[in-house]
C-alpha cells in the first residue's frame, strides 16, 4: 500500500514538473521569445573538435549547439554542460558577460533544452576545456523530462521503443550507430574499389524467392493484385548478371515473417553481390578480404573482442566441408551413410529430431546445426552443402549430391552465405519443382517456381559467384553487441496497445 502511495506521489510530482515546463514555454511566447520560431543557428564547431584542437582555438570565438545535460546556477555565474553529436562540453555563463535579462532567462532553462552558445574557448582552473559564453540562445524547449542522469536509461524495452532518448542518455549507444554507418560506408568503398556497381531492385514482388523464409504479404490496390515483400535480393541481381552487368551489389532491407530473438529481426539489412566468371572459391577470397579490410578501417585492428572471445580476422579463415565438420564434432561420417533411411536411423541414435519429409542431406544439415555451429568461434568457411537445402546452387561435378556453397561462421553464428550460382535452367526448373513439393508437404519456407527468372537463365547466365552478408550481424561483431536489437535503430516491437 505504501509503495502504491509513493508511486502516486511520484506521478503527481512529474505531472507538476511537466506543467511548469509548459508554463515556462507560455511565458516565453508571451514575451515574444518563442524558441520554436527560430529556424536556424550557425554552428562553427562541435565539442570534441574544440577539445582536440584546443591549442589552436584557445581565446577564439566559437559557436556550438546542443542539449543541456547538467546545470549549476551560482548567483551571478553558472556552469552548464551541453551535448552534441561528438560528446559534451562545459560552458561558463556569467550575468556580466551575456546581460542581466538573458541571464534571468538562462536560469529558467531546463535539463533537456536545446541551446546555442557563442563564446571564447578557455580552460578552467581545474583544467577543463570550456566556452566562456557571450550569447546563449534557446533553440528548442524540452517539454518532457529526461531519465535521471546517474542511472540513465537502462530499461531495454523503453530503450528500444524510445531510441531517441537512448541516444541522448547513453553515449555508447550513439557510438554503436556511428560505427554502423562507418561499417556500411567501408563495405561500399571496398566493393566499389573492386569494380562492383551498386544497384537497386524491387521490394514488392509477385514471387518472393532466393531464401528459405516465409514472406509478408500485402495487397497492391492500383493493380488489384496480392504481392509479397522480398525475402532476399538474389533473383533480381542474377537477372542483372544475365543482362551483362558483371559485378553488382545491393545493400537493402529484406523482410521475413518470423519471430524475433537475439539474432533475428523480421526486417533486416542484407548485402548481396554477384560476380560473373568466378565461383565460390572466389567468393571466399573476397569475403575474407572484405571482413579484414572493414575491421582494420573501422576498428583499427583485426583482433576483435566479442563477448568473452578475441576474434582474429587477420589470419587465414579455416575452410572445412560440412561432412568433415560433422565427422569432427559429432563423430558421424556421412560418407558412410548411403540412404535416407540410414541417415534417419543415425539421427534416432543421436537424438536428432527430423521431419518425415527430410532426406539424407536435410539430416546432415540437422547434425551440423545440433553439434557443430556453436563450436565455430574463429572465422570458418563451412563448404559443400547437401543439394536438398541449396535449391539455387551449382552441383559439385565430382559429387552431385553436394553443391558448391559455403557459409561463414564466427562465434557460432552464420555471417555469410555464398554459392557457385546455378546457371543451368533445366536443373533450376527441377529444383523449383522439388521445392514446390516441399511446400505441398508443409514447408512454408520453400521457394516456388519463378518463370521469369527461368526465362532469364534460358537467355544465358555466365558462371557466377554470389554471396549474401547480414549487415546487422557484422555490426554486432565489430561493435561487441550481444543482440541484433542493439544495432537496429528502431527494432520491431509489439505495439503497446495490443
Amino acid at each position: 500500500m505504501a509503495e502504491q502511495k509513493n508511486e502516486q506521489v511520484k506521478e503527481q510530482d512529474i505531472n507538476q514538473l511537466l506543467k511548469v515546463r509548459r508554463e515556462k514555454l507560455a511565458d516565453l511566447q508571451a514575451a515574444g521569445k518563442d524558441p520554436f520560431e527560430i529556424t536556424k543557428y550557425d554552428v562553427s564547431h562541435h565539442s570534441m573538435e574544440i577539445k582536440d584542437n584546443f591549442a589552436e582555438l584557445e581565446g577564439k570565438t566559437v559557436t556550438v549547439a546542443g542539449r543541456i545535460m547538467s546545470k549549476r546556477v551560482m548567483g551571478k555565474a553558472s556552469f552548464c554542460n551541453i551535448q552534441d553529436l561528438q560528446g559534451s562540453i562545459q560552458s561558463y555563463v556569467a550575468r556580466d558577460s551575456i546581460g542581466e535579462e538573458p541571464y534571468k532567462d538562462f536560469k529558467k532553462f531546463d535539463i533537456g533544452d536545446i541551446i546555442g552558445i557563442k563564446g571564447q574557448v578557455f580552460e578552467t582552473k581545474t583544467g577543463e576545456k570550456s566556452i566562456h559564453a557571450e550569447e546563449v540562445t534557446l533553440l528548442s524547449k524540452s517539454l518532457q523530462i529526461l531519465p535521471e542522469k546517474f542511472h540513465g536509461l537502462t530499461n531495454t524495452d523503453i530503450r528500444y521503443r524510445q531510441r531517441y532518448v537512448d541516444l541522448i542518455m547513453n553515449q555508447d549507444v550513439k557510438e554503436t550507430f556511428i560505427m554502423r554507418s562507418k561499417i556500411i560506408s567501408a563495405i561500399r568503398r571496398f566493393l566499389d574499389g573492386n569494380g562492383f556497381m551498386e544497384v537497386e531492385t524491387p521490394m514488392l514482388v509477385s514471387n518472393a524467392g532466393g531464401a528459405a523464409a516465409r514472406p509478408f504479404e500485402t495487397h497492391y490496390n492500383a493493380l488489384s493484385e496480392d504481392v509479397k515483400l522480398r525475402i532476399s535480393l538474389e533473383l533480381y541481381l542474377k537477372r542483372l548478371i544475365v543482362g551483362g552487368l558483371e559485378r553488382v551489389y545491393e545493400i537493402g532491407r529484406v523482410f521475413r515473417n518470423e519471430g524475433t530473438d537475439a539474432r533475428h529481426n523480421p526486417e533486416f539489412t542484407l548485402m548481396e553481390l554477384y560476380q560473373a566468371y568466378t565461383d565460390y572459391y572466389g567468393m571466399m577470397d573476397l569475403t575474407e578480404n572484405m571482413f579484414r579490410t572493414v575491421a582494420q578501417e573501422v576498428c583499427g585492428t583485426t583482433m576483435i573482442p566479442y563477448a568473452e572471445e578475441m576474434i582474429d580476422l587477420g589470419k587465414p579463415f579455416e575452410r572445412i566441408t560440412m561432412v568433415d565438420a560433422v565427422k569432427k564434432y559429432a563423430g558421424v561420417d556421412f560418407t558412410q551413410i548411403a540412404t535416407t533411411e540410414e541417415a534417419k536411423k543415425v539421427a534416432d541414435e543421436h537424438h536428432v529430431e527430423y521431419e518425415a519429409r527430410h532426406e539424407k542431406g536435410d539430416i546432415l544439415n540437422l547434425f551440423f546445426e545440433e553439434f557443430v555451429e556453436e563450436k565455430l568461434i574463429q572465422p570458418t568457411f563451412v563448404m559443400d552443402h547437401p543439394v536438398e537445402i541449396s535449391p539455387l546452387t551449382k552441383r559439385k561435378p565430382e559429387n552431385p549430391d553436394y553443391v558448391e556453397r559455403f557459409e561463414l561462421f564466427i562465434y557460432g553464428r552464420e555471417m555469410a552465405n555464398a554459392y557457385s550460382e546455378l546457371n543451368d535452367p533445366i536443373d533450376q526448373r527441377e529444383r523449383f519443382k522439388a521445392q514446390e513439393e516441399q511446400l505441398a508437404q508443409g514447408d512454408d519456407e520453400a521457394n516456388t517456381t519463378d518463370e521469369d527468372f527461368l526465362n532469364a537463365l534460358e537467355i544465358g547466365m555466365p558462371p557466377t559467384g554470389g554471396i549474401g552478408y547480414g549487415i546487422d550481424r557484422l555490426v554486432m561483431l565489430l561493435t561487441n553487441s550481444p543482440a541484433i536489437r542493439d544495432v537496429l535503430l528502431f527494432p520491431t516491437m509489439k505495439s503497446l496497445d495490443k
